[in-house]
């Protein structure tokens, strides 16, 4: 499997510095997210139907929206990816049910959704939050702590999830790890409308790679370069896992970005709007071939749409 061609600015040669992405930009509220964690932390279920015993150390393997505006964020996924959102309270019996929802797409868990309005907080704090596996989370957060990361939330279990952190990298950007207790989904070629890829933007791109080859193990599989940037491929035993590059968006602070895989980023975006939702940098080719854009929900959380092939 091979989905490693989603830097959108770098590929694509968008001039990214005149996007306004409003949520995107707006410094996140980390202590508030930490709560999240506390606030579902009462028997969230596996992130796989069935145990694989499988632990993928540095693949992103689930999703998390925050989102404000739960109803119309659920409407607009479902309608413009056919997601399907399923309530987990009343199933397990569990406080953490009523402000949570698990995401499958053709029957299969990829993704869950946070109702921030059920939080202790008046901020919004909208946004979609990506998980890292390990196979030693202590660890983990031990090399986060002492490279000058931050540790939100120490290792929590999650029951039958397994043990999630809450952190941000040397450099603020923000996700969280994840040691799951059953296994991590397996690798698979992603389906249309599923997550693609993966990478960060960041400001100072070879310290963030040397961070997290400390911290996971990772190889640098591949650095493509250009007069304007270099874009490197992380990868684990042969399979690329994220991206790094330099930050496109001028005064961004460092973020994770989240892709997915569509067949007609055109006919995505003509609909966006009317579910609710922004086009907030519009359909542009890739170098590469093919096509992306980025889009944002009816909360404002961003997300990069773009097709893919397996051969590509």
């Amino acid at each position: 499997m091979r989905v490693d061609d989603g830097a959108l600015c770098y590929k694509s040669r968008v001039n990214c510095t005149n996007i306004i992405v409003p949520k995107i930009v707006r410094l996140l509220a980390w202590g508030l997210l930490a709560s999240v964690v506390v606030c579902t932390a009462i028997n969230l279920p596996s992130v796989t139907d069935e145990p694989t015993n499988a632990h993928l150390s540095g693949k992103i393997i689930w999703h998390e929206l925050i989102t404000d505006k739960p109803a119309e964020t659920e409407k607009f996924y479902s309608e413009l990816f056919g997601w399907e959102f399923e309530s987990i309270g009343w199933s397990l019996g569990s406080a953490a049910g009523a402000n949570y929802k698990m995401i499958r797409h053709n029957g299969r868990l990829i993704g869950g959704m946070i109702d921030q309005n059920r939080l202790a907080t008046k901020e919004d704090i909208s946004q979609w939050v990506v998980l890292m596996s390990t196979d030693d989370i202590d660890r983990a957060v031990g090399i986060i702590a002492d490279e000058g990361g931050t540790v939100f939330t120490p290792p929590t279990i999650l029951a039958d999830r397994g043990r999630i952190a809450v952190v941000a990298d040397p450099q603020g950007a923000l996700f969280a790890l994840l040691e799951t207790k059953d296994g991590d989904p397996l690798d698979r070629d992603p389906d249309i409308n599923d997550f693609l890829w993966n990478e960060l933007w960041t400001g100072d791109a070879p310290a963030a790679v040397d961070f997290y080859q400390q911290l996971i193990g990772y190889d640098l599989e591949e650095e493509v370069v250009t007069d304007e940037r270099a874009y490197q491929f992380l990868s684990m035993n042969g399979v690329p896992r994220v991206g790094i590059l330099a930050n496109p968006i001028e005064d961004l602070a460092p973020l994770w970005s989240t892709y997915i895989r569509v067949a007609d980023p055109a006919a995505i975006t003509a609909r966006v709007e009317a579910l609710g939702g922004r086009v907030l940098l519009p359909v542009q080719p890739r170098d590469l071939g093919g096509e992306v854009a980025l889009i944002a929900g009816p909360s404002g959380a961003g997300v990069v749409i773009q097709t893919w092939q397996p051969n590509d």
